[in-house]
């Protein structure tokens, strides 16, 4: 056996997972135990896994093993999402031989070359990553997966169970057909799948706002129809850009006159608009000239930019410069341009005069926003094109999820960008000031060489719009528990903005949609209630697929029709379509869906939106945990770049236990986790001193009866186990890994500083109680700890930890905590002392001034005038008024500063007397106690009740 600490853990989890395995120790079946249905989203396989992806996937199975110790029969189930084109286009992209594909696959993901040439399907490559990458190394994290109910989205099975799902959502009326934004290709002149993509294949499709500035042009009055994704802005726009030398046309759309780019005309004329080209001119015969912002009433000018990217938007740019680095930049440029400005007839004053205006207030600028981030990446020019995109999306992530409105956006004053921007959105479009137009993210081509547009075309959709539907929703959202609670508004929010989805797809993975098989059900919306699937997947294992009808489907979800008639129309035998009936009734309501925030717009809201429409109320979901991303050396994580750290390396350098608790005691689920190697490394020493002092200590110490220090320490583990057991409810843990680790590790330094012998039941109770509360973390080194010091079975099983009422010793907690303030002083006086001391003397306050805390507590709770209270005390107590003044104004200032307990001065003298030899050792020296009252040194007036005063001589 190896001495290094690093092999023994390796051979430690290595152990246990294969105990688990051949126990079969979270298979988990129908009892008479409560029941806990805990899921998280389904990995999509179209690369490795990284330590992001042990972030989300982890959490899950923490609080799955902390609710199996609570005595709950736990499901905690896992399959594999492949539907859509993400992974055909990665094989492709492959087989065709593409560089940055076979790099970051080969390098990144360190896939053998050979491996990547034996791919010749999509399911191979999917299958690789699913067996070579997810599941092994979710086995190697020791997650509690109950594996007989694994799947993929490709499987016929699913596929069937999707099926029933859009009949029914067909036959309720919320799924129909009408046109939708399309991929189209103006060279073929007709629609496109990614399959058939040159360029582009993750390009988004982006609803741009158009917001109509209004002027003259030969004497008619115009539109100009600025692009943006940022609307909110409008209430900061200062003037306007166009490309001196870009094709515009002035044409009448839908009745009115507008001025858009040639490539604009053209997508909008697919976009189910009615449009006539008058005439055709060049973007700098307007520069100088003044146009209406329709919100605000502002006129601006325009202004001549060779940024303008005709081909995107409509052509044309309003500029907010205080919220946006581009436009920033570009301002000061055109500020010191004064030959090209005079160039167009501008007065150089004209620009030197605009100031951005902010209308968008958050914690994180104090300034300007697109200034400071400008500053912050070190951005001068508008050639610095990569600096200017980080900051401009640093700038909109920022403004977006914590940024209000301020007092110049009239009405939406103090809103929040994330909620009000979609509500914006839609009263502008009502009051005619604003419009849209499809256009993609990047550009977008063809094979044939033609450019794909958006176009408006025949679709399926989703109708989330429905009024009924989002009532019921809304309703739902009401009564489930969401962590965090700051989320509800985001749900909110998205169950109010969607509208029709279009749900299909007519190419990739998936299942075809059983109404109209020219179609795929696209990703997004197959992936809405397989949790049900979860539960009935082992039981249908050996079904034919063929045999799984909607009605079988509508008996085991919702007891439709009888088992005979079940039995009889799809030659299912009865057990089977009972046992999964079982299955069903007993795990449903699912109690815990968690995934990542960013899917609160679509995978999770989803979820709600066809539970309330398949299922009965009584199977509606009851709760979601949402969390942040993870982070490597400060950078967000990404597979495209390269910038990872894979399970594989962590789990071999730092071990399994360590990686998860890393991620999960060092900040809050909902918060983004950073993977600093010094920070784990720090963390690995830690596990390692939990093994060894826990062995260490187990079974030492002596005999006897609790003694004050010994009840002590078990009043507050108790308050450990309370508090530790309140985070891991409430999904925090962080607040639980501190008080299971960090808290029992300080009480046991303090139990072993105070004792010059331990408590044998003492010691073992706590040492027992922290193995146990770090289980769910770590689960690996408690259950080799557990066999280690004696216990029988795996800590997996045992039962969690609960505070005992009759182990509760306030006094004993009060005097402990007393005397800690005690050193804490002497400490501090020390670091202030220059001269060599032979004694301490302690001087604990009279009774009179404890009869003044005692009142001043009372009235500080009450918190009443400053009069009032000088009056009460002055009439309770010996004391002149201007020594209450004194305390009064110093207490009623920090109120938190009062001690928890007034002893009195007896039992303070007391408590510092039976400590008295601890201190003495402690410090070294000789320790005097006395009263104020005893005391003729002039500093014993200092004393206070619990903070006595503190002479060295």
């Amino acid at each position: 056996m190896s001495d290094r600490f690093e092999d023994r853990m390796t051979e430690i989890e290595s152990k246990w997972q294969e105990k688990w395995e051949e126990e079969n120790l979270y298979e988990s079946d129908p009892s008479n135990e409560d029941k806990f249905y805990i899921t998280v989203a389904y990995p999509y396989p179209s690369g490795g896994m990284h330590l992001g992806h042990v972030g989300t996937y982890t959490l899950p199975d923490v609080f799955a093993r902390f609710k199996r110790m609570q005595g709950y029969n736990v499901l905690f189930p896992m399959a594999w999402h492949v539907t859509g084109t993400p992974i055909i286009g990665a094989l492709e992209r492959l087989q065709e031989d593409e560089e940055d594909q076979w790099e970051t696959l080969t390098e990144t993901y360190n896939v053998p070359e050979e491996d990547l040439k034996a791919m010749e399907e999509p399911m191979d490559y999917a299958e690789y990553f699913i067996n070579n990458s997810y599941k092994p190394n979710m086995k190697k994290l020791g997650y509690s997966v109950d594996w007989r109910r694994e799947f993929t989205t490709n499987d016929n099975q699913y596929n069937r169970f999707i099926e029933w799902q859009y009949k029914r959502l067909r036959e309720k009326g919320l799924m129909k057909q009408g046109m939708h934004p399309t991929k189209y290709c103006l060279n073929d002149e007709n629609p496109v799948t990614t399959h058939d993509l040159l360029e582009g294949e993750d390009a988004e499709r982006q609803e741009y706002s158009l917001v109509k500035f209004k002027g003259e042009y030969k004497g008619d009055e115009v539109y100009l129809p600025m692009a943006t994704l940022r609307p909110e802005t409008v209430f900061g726009v200062t003037h306007t850009h166009v490309k001196p030398q870009g094709d515009y046309v002035i044409a009448e759309v839908d009745d009115e006159k507008w001025m858009i780019s040639e490539e604009a005309q053209k997508k909008l004329s697919h976009q189910d608009r009615d449009i006539r080209v008058l005439e055709e001119l060049k973007g700098g015969d307007v520069v100088g000239q003044y146009f209406r912002n329709p919100v605000t009433d502002d006129q601006v000018i325009m202004l001549p930019a060779d940024f303008v990217d005709t081909d995107s938007g409509s052509g044309l740019v309003m500029s907010v410069p205080a919220h946006a680095p581009y436009d920033y930049i570009a301002l000061q440029e055109l500020k010191d341009s004064e030959e090209t400005l005079q160039e167009y007839g501008i007065t150089p004053n004209e620009v030197r005069n605009i100031e951005p205006k902010q209308i968008i207030n958050t914690e994180e600028y104090t300034g300007l926003p697109a200034r400071e981030a400008c500053e912050k990446h070190g951005i001068s020019s508008q050639d610095d094109k990569k600096a200017l995109e980080e900051a401009t999306e640093e700038v909109y992530e920022k403004e977006f999820h914590n940024g209000k409105l301020n007092a110049k956006c009239g009405e939406y004053t103090s809103e929040s960008v994330n909620s009000i921007k979609d509500v914006l959105i839609k009263d502008f479009e009502d009051a005619g000031y604003f419009d849209s137009i499809y256009d993609f993210s990047e550009k977008v081509v063809c094979r044939c060489g033609g450019e794909v547009i958006v176009s408006m075309q025949q679709s399926w959709f989703l109708e989330y719009g429905d009024k009924g539907w989002k009532d019921k929703v809304h309703s739902h959202l009401d009564d489930m528990n969401i962590i965090p609670d700051e989320k509800r508004e985001d749900y909110e929010h998205t169950i109010d903005w969607l509208e029709s989805w279009p749900s299909i797809r007519n190419y990739g993975l998936g299942t075809d949609l059983p109404f109209d098989e020219d179609f795929v059900v696209e990703p997004l919306s197959d992936s809405t209630i397989y949790m049900a699937f979860y539960t009935i997947r082992h039981v249908i294992q050996d079904v034919s697929a063929d045999k799984l009808e909607p009605e079988f489907f509508d008996y085991v979800f919702n007891q439709e029709g009888t088992i005979e008639e079940v039995e009889d129309k799809t030659g299912i035998e009865e057990e089977v379509i009972e046992e999964a009936r079982e299955q069903f009734d007993y795990w449903y309501p699912l109690d815990w869906r968690t995934s990542a925030y960013p899917l609160i717009q679509n995978h999770l809201t989803f979820m709600l939106f066809h539970h309330t429409a398949l299922f009965e109320q009584e199977d509606w979901p009851r709760g979601i945990a949402t969390w942040g991303l993870g982070k490597l050396e400060g950078k967000k994580m990404s597979s495209s770049k390269g910038h990872v750290e894979l399970p594989d390396n962590a789990i071999q350098e730092y071990g399994a236990d360590t990686t998860r608790f890393f991620i999960f005691a060092s900040r809050e689920p909902w918060q983004d986790f950073d993977w600093n190697t010094d920070d784990v490394q720090e963390y690995f020493n830690k596990i390692q001193n939990f093994y060894d002092r826990s062995k260490e200590l187990y079974n030492t110490g002596e005999e006897r009866e609790n003694n004050r220090i010994d009840r002590y320490v078990l009043s507050k583990l108790q308050k450990i186990i309370r508090d530790a057991t309140n985070g891991m409810e409430d999904f925090q843990t962080r607040k639980s890994g501190l008080n299971g680790f960090f808290e029992v590790n300080s009480l046991i330094n303090r139990y072993r500083n105070r004792s010059e012998n331990l408590n044998r039941k003492v010691i073992n109770e706590v040492v027992e109680t922290q193995i146990k509360l770090m289980a769910p973390f770590t689960p690996h080194i408690c259950e080799e700890l557990w066999e280690e010091i004696g216990k029988e079975g795996f800590v997996s099983d045992s039962k969690w930890p609960t505070p005992e009422q009759e182990k509760m010793d306030e006094a004993a907690e009060s005097a402990e905590e007393f005397i800690r303030t005690v050193e804490s002083d002497i400490r501090s006086l020390e670091d202030l002392v220059d001269d060599e001391y032979e004694e301490i003397r302690i001087i604990v306050s009279n009774k009179a001034k404890r009869n003044l805390f005692n009142e001043m507590t009372d009235l500080v709770e009450e918190r009443p005038e400053f009069g009032e209270a000088m009056q009460k005390l002055i009439e309770q107590t010996e004391f002149e008024p201007e020594e209450i003044e004194q305390y009064l104004k110093e207490y009623l200032e920090s109120p938190g500063d009062l001690p928890d307990t007034v002893f009195g001065q007896n039992e303070e003298k007391e408590i510092i007397q039976n400590n008295k030899k601890y201190l003495e050792e402690e410090f070294n020296t000789w320790i005097k106690i006395s009263t104020e009252g005893e005391s003729e040194d002039e500093k014993a007036e200092r004393s206070e009740p619990c903070k006595p005063a503190i002479i060295m001589k």
